[in-house]
């Protein structure tokens, strides 16, 4: 199948590529939303699972350290400062890779994601910035092999980096490089669209959209402006309530432990975060030497008052988006506060964690609470169980 044909009906899936591939039945053992083992997982590609004494693992998944970074020359169109696209064209630079399979944006669509595979270097400026939906990435891995690459990266979001390396041995590359970007609330690039045109009244003009970890949303027009909407004051509840899919409110890898070193901002204050995993990890960040500038992450204020509020929100929802109850008049006074004493850091991407996993508990109870004990592993249960969240006799895994 091509990666622009319709995606075979599968329940709970996000389009990885597999039900592309020349055995769709391959997205039986390959899918993280049927039966993931992480655990075991995390065994087979960083040589350990997490480790009970370190206890930022249970939150990010294993790690050798972690790093506040930003290119010392930004990327122009760069999300942040395009560190992930750099990797990218050093691997091919060096001639580490022969080909990176990522996603760029599609011709008629700045925000539609479009997989594709670079050979040269200078091509992965195209796949810098953020794209909105749904891609086949791993589509491309079957055409990649028959063109005789025995050498690749992979840049890609969780669900498609746990497909990967659940059939990583029986692809018959020689070596695959995975740089992993964090990944929550994906939706369809039409529905985004929906979304944009309650934050401007010319959104076919937005350039560039981030949420950040200072409690706002920056957005960028073609004409050069800039404007930054505090969190609270987002038109949520104006979305429909399956605006973000139950796939999306269920994930639990918002960090992509499975990659060799996972790119994302929640830990940067206004940088870059680097999870550096594994050897490989290693070397990915080395690539970039003195190019990029690497500092130790910060963490300050505190997490469980903003994340028992989430709670209480998701628990009055009566599915899809949380509710907003706080009043209109004091939205404009929390968004300003909210940055000064809300978690920072660290403590902000702990925040985002426990959020998810919270969201992943009560959405599944609600919608598929068949589902719970083979898709909710061990270490969402210790992250829900502070808030009081823990699980019934048929909601764990059977022995």
């Amino acid at each position: 199948m091509s990666p622009s044909d319709p995606a075979p009906h599968r329940d709970l899936c996000t389009d990885c590529g597999v039900s592309r591939m020349s055995d769709p039945k391959r997205c039986g053992r390959a899918c993280q939303f049927i039966a993931p083992d992480y655990a075991a997982s995390e065994i087979e590609v960083h040589g350990r699972a997490r480790d009970p004494m370190r206890p930022d693992e249970v939150f990010f998944g294993p790690f050798r350290r972690m790093l506040r970074a930003s290119m010392r020359e930004p990327r122009p169109g760069a999300q942040w400062t395009g560190i992930t696209s750099r990797i990218g064209e050093r691997l091919l630079e060096t001639g580490a890779v022969e080909a990176v399979l990522a996603v760029a944006p599609a011709a008629e669509d700045r925000w539609k994601p479009v997989p594709v595979l670079v050979t040269r270097a200078e091509d992965m400026a195209a796949c810098r910035g953020m794209r909105m939906g749904f891609a086949p990435l791993l589509s491309l891995l079957e055409p990649a092999r028959d063109r005789g690459f025995k050498r690749i990266a992979v840049i890609g979001i969780p669900c498609q980096i746990h497909a990967l390396r659940a059939l990583e041995r029986e692809l018959g590359f020689e070596r695959i490089f995975v740089i992993g970007t964090p990944c929550s609330d994906n939706t369809t690039t039409e529905r985004f669209h929906e979304f944009l045109a309650l934050l401007s009244d010319a959104p076919e003009t937005v350039s560039y959209l981030e949420f950040r970890a200072d409690y706002r949303v920056e957005i960028r027009f073609d004409d050069g402006r800039r404007r930054e909407i505090p969190f609270l004051q987002l038109p949520l509840s104006k979305l429909p309530g399956d605006f973000f899919p139950l796939t999306c409110r269920t994930c639990v890898d918002y960090t992509n432990v499975l990659a060799d070193v996972t790119v994302g901002y929640m830990g940067g204050q206004g940088e870059q975060w680097l999870i550096v995993r594994n050897e490989r990890g290693e070397e990915l960040v080395a690539l970039l030497g003195d190019e990029v500038r690497l500092t130790e992450p910060g963490s300050a204020g505190r997490r469980a008052g903003p994340v028992k509020g989430f709670l209480a929100n998701v628990e009055r929802a009566a599915g899809g988006l949380p509710l907003r109850t706080m009043p209109d008049w004091l939205r404009p006074i929390m968004g300003r506060i909210m940055p000064m004493l809300g978690p920072k850091g660290l403590e902000f991407a702990r925040a985002r964690l426990e959020m998810k996993a919270i969201e992943t508990v009560l959405h599944l109870r609600r919608e598929r609470p068949r589902r719970m004990r083979s898709m909710i592993p061990d270490h969402v249960w210790r992250l829900v169980k502070p808030y009081g969240l823990t699980p019934a006799k048929d909601e764990t895994p059977r022995e």
